[in-house]
């Protein structure tokens, strides 16, 4: 499916939210021109191979937004652009003449979409993805979070931004402003915790024994049989029924034996992996 062909996006977020959104709608079918500063993209030093993947099939475009001639071939990117992708703080888009009440005026058909880090009154302030999940009880210090939560979530949360967006223009109403706060981001993904799903000793979180995670012979399982038939069908098949009875089966072999296991008896478990 490619909805977007003939969308034309203007792409000037740096690091991981804004261009893994505009890879996604690039998928899509839209037409995504990358506007980067002179000194070029920061994810381009954390992760090259990353930083290349999300802009495959992008126009690449170096510009000074500080200067007349940047700031001429900026606005000739977006007289025919649909939807502006950004995540400057506010503060400082309006400083280059680019905030949303300016955009409107020059160009009244481009979209735009905001990332930013808190929402009013606190879209200026600075934030990044660790400091979003700590704020919501998602860390278990010293350790580091496995991946970059709320930055993806943010991401999610601009594809859909964007598509409601141009869809309302397309159906005659007027092109539109959206932000996307990555702290409500990340707040949307500890929704389950937040409500106590979660939480150590809940339903989702240890609390049963069908659905919880296993030492085995190698290393370790996680066992989903949540719906009542996948929990009859596991213990009727090994016997068991409680915390304890389901430690001594997994116990007994191997993480890729209990993946098998489960696809032939089709019953979700699966080997945990350490990357």
């Amino acid at each position: 499916m490619r909805p977007l062909v003939g969308v034309k996006i203007v792409n000037l977020a740096v690091n991981l939210p804004g261009p893994a959104a505009a890879q996604r709608l690039s998928r899509m079918g839209a037409e995504v021109v990358k506007v980067e500063a002179p000194s070029g993209d920061p994810m381009e030093q954390y992760h090259a191979g990353w930083y290349r993947d999300m802009a495959e099939g992008h126009t690449l475009v170096r510009l000074d937004l500080k200067s007349a001639t940047g700031r001429e071939e900026l606005d000739r990117l977006l007289g025919s652009a649909d939807l502006l992708i950004s995540a400057s703080r506010p503060a400082a888009m309006e400083r280059l003449g680019l905030d949303w009440p300016s955009l409107q005026q020059k160009f009244p058909r481009l979209c735009q979409v905001a990332i930013v880090g808190y929402p009013a009154p606190r879209e200026n302030e600075a934030g990044h993805d660790l400091t979003y999940q700590a704020s919501l009880g998602l860390l278990t210090p010293p350790h580091m979070p496995r991946t970059l939560m709320a930055d993806m979530a943010g991401a999610e949360m601009t594809v859909s931004s964007a598509l409601a967006l141009l869809l309302q223009r397309d159906r005659g109403g007027a092109a539109g402003y959206a932000e996307v706060a990555l702290s409500e981001a990340a707040a949307f993904i500890a929704e389950p915790l937040r409500y106590g799903c979660t939480a150590p000793g809940a339903l989702l979180g240890g609390g049963i024994p069908e659905y919880n995670i296993y030492a085995s012979a190698d290393g370790w399982v996680a066992v989903a049989a949540l719906e009542p038939h996948f929990k009859k069908r596991l213990e009727d098949a090994l016997v068991i029924s409680t915390h304890d009875g389901y430690r001594s089966a997994f116990a007994a072999h191997s993480s890729a034996y209990w993946q098998e296991w489960g696809c032939q008896h089709d019953v979700p478990i699966e080997a945990v992996q350490n990357r």
